[in-house]
């Protein structure tokens, strides 16, 4: 079978990558080649970047793939594109979404992809992704079979996985807890958070490219391991063999401080999120649900521990999240 991969470097494509190789998948990567991927030498690589039209157009002369994946597709700019320049050139386009876009506050537990619809008016990220899953589902041609595939919180070896933690500077956290210093937890830290390892997500994955079953479906894909972020607080204190004071905070007032994770907090993290995975069962016999968050959270450290290139810290960050922890140890819920 020959897939093509727009991206496939990143935390969810390269596992995804790494096991199609495994299984004899004809992998093809298009990327601007700016990223030491690590893959195996048998992927092809055609290095060019999806917004030169120009580039793409002659890199698809005369090729033909049983699957196009597009691992970096955020906007319906986006899917327009693809489907101008891939039309013909494929017998599946599998677009990745977000089960980030169901609607929030989600009004059934667990998540099915037929009940809860798509409504999360706190994340513009979420909002485009949905925006991309309707022009697609909008195209009536049979020749352009497009698959939806909506992943949750999917984490690797290097994933400092927390409600509230600096996105570019992950071992801001683990320094915190290295340095005894309290750390937040939003509201009561009882929600339940689904957590998917990428090498797990990656079985059921390469389940539905070429499989026509899956043409014209949406699916969400994510394990069926969900914990507390006090017990997902509690893996990462016994990866680091630390014992942490607790602040709690709301939500709302957390964001009021760090206005940029308003749509990861109101319109994810801040509620339950507990999917029934029945659909992709289905039609993915290899699904896999198998890696608890405990075991990785020990690698995770590690490869911090082992890489001080990578020890950097957020100063913006950590100054923020000192006056809010300050601001609810002394004063509470003012």
């Amino acid at each position: 079978m020959k897939v093509l991969f727009i991206g496939g470097t990143g935390l969810i494509s390269t596992a995804v990558s790494e096991l199609a190789v495994q299984k004899g998948i004809d992998l093809t990567l298009m990327n601007r080649g700016q990223r030491k991927d690590g893959l195996s030498e048998k992927i092809e690589r055609i290095h060019c970047d999806i917004y030169d039209l120009n580039a793409v157009q002659k890199a698809l002369v005369n090729r033909h793939f049983d699957a196009i994946v597009d691992w970096i597709a955020f906007v319906p700019e986006h899917v327009e594109r693809d489907y101008k320049l891939f039309k013909g050139h494929t017998d599946q386009y599998v677009f990745i979404s977000s089960a980030s876009a169901y609607q929030k506050p989600i009004p059934k537990l667990p998540i099915t992809e037929k009940e809860v619809p798509l409504d999360n008016p706190f994340w513009e990220y979420s909002k485009n992704k949905q925006r991309c899953e309707e022009y697609l589902q909008s195209l009536i041609d049979d020749q352009f079979p497009v698959t939806i595939i909506r992943p949750s919180h999917t984490y690797n070896e290097q994933s400092v996985v927390s409600q509230l933690n600096s996105w570019p500077h992950p071992y801001t956290l683990i320094h915190r807890m290295k340095q005894n210093k309290p750390v937040i937890i939003a509201d009561q830290g009882q929600s339940l958070w689904t957590l998917t390892y990428n090498k797990d997500f990656a079985h059921a994955f390469l389940d539905i490219l070429g499989n026509p079953k899956t043409y014209g479906e949406v699916y969400h894909l994510t394990s069926d391991k969900s914990y507390n972020w006090l017990e997902i607080h509690s893996m990462l204190e016994e990866a680091i063999g630390v014992k942490s004071e607790i602040v709690f905070v709301p939500s709302q007032k957390i964001v009021e401080v760090f206005p940029e994770y308003k749509g990861a907090l109101l319109g994810d993290m801040m509620g339950s999120a507990l999917f029934d995975n029945s659909k992709i069962k289905e039609v993915a016999p290899n699904y896999l649900s198998k890696t608890e968050y405990k075991d990785i959270a020990k690698k995770v450290v590690q490869f911090y521990e082992s890489h001080p290139e990578n020890q950097t810290i957020d100063e913006d960050f950590y100054q923020r999240y000192d006056k809010l922890v300050e601001r609810y140890r002394l004063k509470g819920r003012g």
